[in-house]
């Protein structure tokens, strides 16, 4: 694992924290692998909560802009590869038998949004932003809709990964994307205090807690999960190679207005 993901230990609480400040906390290939591999890693010990946050002044900017020049140029095969690669990260986050705790420090974008979706408990600084903006390039956010959906509801879902357009903290909270939004001077208090609560708790009935709540949601068995995972990842590896997903990438890493905007 190297420094993209930093995770840390303090007692029973372990903190992860996406290292990218510079270009803030954008996703690739070395980060989504090095995710996945501290995830494992919290997994296999006994830490009884988890901390998820970004360094820097944002909680994550989706992808990389250099790794989505490099898979709008490469095969559908490939794509459909990488796109698993992240499935995989965020099934396991979201399937982690301990309460995991999003410690949002500021916007959240794409990828983003959906990481902070798989958390349990999400709490954000009031002046972070949200978008789901993958219909602007001709794509959809498909590996991270499971999580988001289920945060946010399929009604607000059909708003914003149809409109695309960012919204605030405050409508964050609105629509469950966030639990709590709170000044920045506030934000490790809050998560301290959910912390402490958490401890409070027994580690085994929090486990079972977190598994009553999986059986009685929409989601599905472990296998239609997986299948899920898959038609997401062929989905999103299919729109990047088709001739309005190469339009819109190459409009955006070009800052051009894409060809079926009207001028």
């Amino acid at each position: 694992m190297s420094d993209t993901v930093l995770l840390e230990r303090r007692g029973t609480l372990a903190t992860l924290t996406l290292n990218r400040p510079a270009s803030h906390n954008a996703f690739d290939a070395s980060l989504i692998c090095d995710l996945d591999e501290a995830l494992a890693e919290v997994e296999a010990t006994r830490a009884r909560c988890l901390v998820v946050t970004g360094a820097g002044s944002t909680f994550s900017a989706g992808a990389d802009l250099n790794w989505m020049r490099d898979m709008a140029q490469a095969s559908e095969n490939e794509n459909f590869e990488d796109a698993m690669a992240l499935a995989r990260c965020l099934r396991r986050l979201d399937n982690l038998p301990i309460p995991v705790l999003a410690r949002v420090n500021g916007s959240a974008y794409g990828g983003g949004v959906g990481l902070l979706a798989c958390c349990d408990i999400a709490v954000g600084v009031d002046t972070a932003k949200f978008t789901l903006s993958e219909v602007k390039l001709g794509l959809v956010p498909a590996v991270i809709s499971p999580y988001v959906i289920a945060a946010i509801g399929t009604r607000h879902a059909r708003r914003y990964f149809l409109s695309a357009e960012i919204f605030d903290a405050a409508q964050a909270l609105h629509i469950g994307l966030l639990h709590e939004a709170v000044p920045a001077a506030q934000l490790d208090a809050s998560i301290d205090r959910i912390v402490h609560w958490i401890g409070k708790a027994g580690p085994k009935a929090v486990t079972a807690a977190k598994q009553l709540i999986r059986e009685y949601s929409p989601a599905g068995t472990t296998l239609q999960m997986e299948n899920q995972d898959k038609d997401n990842a062929e989905l999103i590896a299919h729109l990047r190679v088709s001739a309005e997903g190469q339009e819109g990438l190459s409009a955006f890493l070009e800052k051009r207005p894409s060809g079926w905007i009207e001028q």
